[in-house]
C-alpha cells in the first residue's frame, strides 16, 4: 500500500482564524493530491476485478443487433490489447468509485476559506451535478443499443462487422460522456444567475437562440448520423434549460424585492426627523464649550486688602 501523507491541519486555539502561509498551502495542497491519487489507485487495483463485468455490460447493447441478423464480432490489433482494455476499464472503474474520495479532499482543501452560505450552495450544486450528470449517462445508455443499431443498417445482410474493441470503447465512453456534460449545462446557466451575471428575463428571451444552440451542439457532439438520436438528446436539454429560466426568474424577483425593502428602510431612516435635545453636529465634530469661571476668592484673601482690613465699600456692594 502506498504511504499516505498526512495533511497538516491548523491548530484552531493558537489561530482562530485559520490563517496559513503560501507554503502551508502548497503542502496542504500536495498532501490531498496524493491521498487521491493513492485512492484513486487502489480503486483501480479493486476495480480490475470487476472490469469482465463491466466489459461484457457495455458490449451488451451488441446483443440488439445479433437478435436483428447482423454478425458482429470484436477483434484486438495487437497482442496486449485485451490487456490494455481491462487496464482502460479498470482505471475509470477506480476514478469513479473513488470519487467521494478525491471529492473530499477537493472539498477539505477549498472548504476554510468559504463562508457557511458558500458552503451550501457548493454542496448544492455539488449534488445536482451529480444527479444531472448520472441522469443524463443513464439515457445515453438507453439510447446505445438503438445507436448502434442504427449505425450497423448501413452493412449489408451477407457481410459481418469485426470491430476494434479499442474502438468501440472510445465510442461508447464518448457518448456517455456527451449525455452526462450535456445535462450539466442549464445549471452553468443557473450559476451564472446567481453571480449576477446572467438575468432570467434575458434567458428566456433568448430561448430562441438557445433552442437552436442545442440543437446544433447536439448534431456536432453527436457520434450518430440520423436526427432521432439528436432530437431524443436536445429535448430533454431543452426541458432543463426552461427550467433553468424558471429558477433564475424567481431568483431576480427574490433580489429585487430584498433590494427594494432595503432602499424603503433606507429611505424611511433618512426621512425621519432628529430627535428634539439631540445635536445635530456629527458625532465626530468636538462642540464649543464656554470656560468654566473662577472660583470666587475669600475676602481676606482678595488682593489689595491687608490680613484682618476691610475690602472697599464698593466691592462690599
Amino acid at each position: 500500500m502506498p504511504h499516505v501523507p498526512k495533511v497538516s491541519k491548523v491548530d484552531r486555539k493558537t489561530n482562530p482564524e485559520g490563517v496559513m502561509s503560501i507554503s502551508d498551502h502548497l503542502r496542504e495542497l500536495r498532501n490531498r493530491l496524493l491521498i487521491a491519487a493513492a485512492a484513486i489507485l487502489i480503486g483501480s487495483v479493486v476495480g480490475y476485478f470487476f472490469s469482465s463485468r463491466v466489459i461484457d455490460i457495455l458490449q451488451s447493447p451488441l446483443n440488439a443487433v445479433r437478435d436483428a441478423g447482423y454478425t458482429v464480432k470484436f477483434n484486438f490489433d495487437v497482442i496486449t490489447g485485451a490487456f490494455d482494455l481491462r487496464l482502460r476499464v479498470s482505471m475509470w472503474l477506480g476514478f469513479l468509485g473513488t470519487a467521494p474520495v478525491w471529492l473530499y479532499e477537493l472539498w477539505a482543501y477549498m472548504a476554510p476559506g468559504m463562508t457557511k452560505k458558500e458552503k451550501r450552495y457548493v454542496w448544492g450544486y455539488g449534488v445536482a451535478s451529480l444527479l444531472l450528470f448520472g441522469t443524463g449517462v443513464a439515457l445515453g445508455m438507453a439510447i446505445l443499443p438503438h445507436a448502434i443499431l442504427i449505425l450497423l443498417n448501413f452493412m449489408p445482410h451477407s457481410t459481418s462487422a469485426i470491430l476494434q474493441y479499442s474502438y468501440y470503447f472510445s465510442f461508447v465512453m464518448r457518448l456517455l460522456l456527451v449525455f452526462g456534460i450535456a445535462f450539466l449545462l442549464p445549471e452553468l446557466l443557473v450559476a451564472l444567475n446567481q453571480l449576477g451575471l446572467l438575468k432570467g428575463k434575458t434567458m428566456l428571451k433568448g430561448w430562441r437562440w438557445a433552442v437552436v444552440f442545442i440543437f446544433a451542439f447536439m448534431a456536432v457532439a453527436n457520434p450518430l448520423p440520423d436526427p432521432w438520436s439528436m432530437i431524443l438528446m436536445a429535448l430533454p436539454i431543452c426541458g432543463l434549460y426552461f427550467g433553468a429560466c424558471w429558477i433564475s426568474i424567481r431568483h431576480d424577483k427574490r433580489q429585487e424585492k430584498k433590494k427594494a425593502q432595503l432602499d424603503a428602510e433606507l429611505d424611511a431612516a433618512l426621512a425621519t426627523p432628529a430627535p428634539t435635545g439631540v445635536s445635530a453636529l456629527p458625532a465626530s465634530t468636538p462642540q464649543q464649550t464656554q470656560p468654566a469661571p473662577a472660583p470666587a476668592l475669600p475676602a481676606a484673601e482678595q488682593p489689595g486688602t491687608a490680613a484682618g482690613e476691610l475690602p472697599p465699600a464698593d466691592s462690599q456692594a
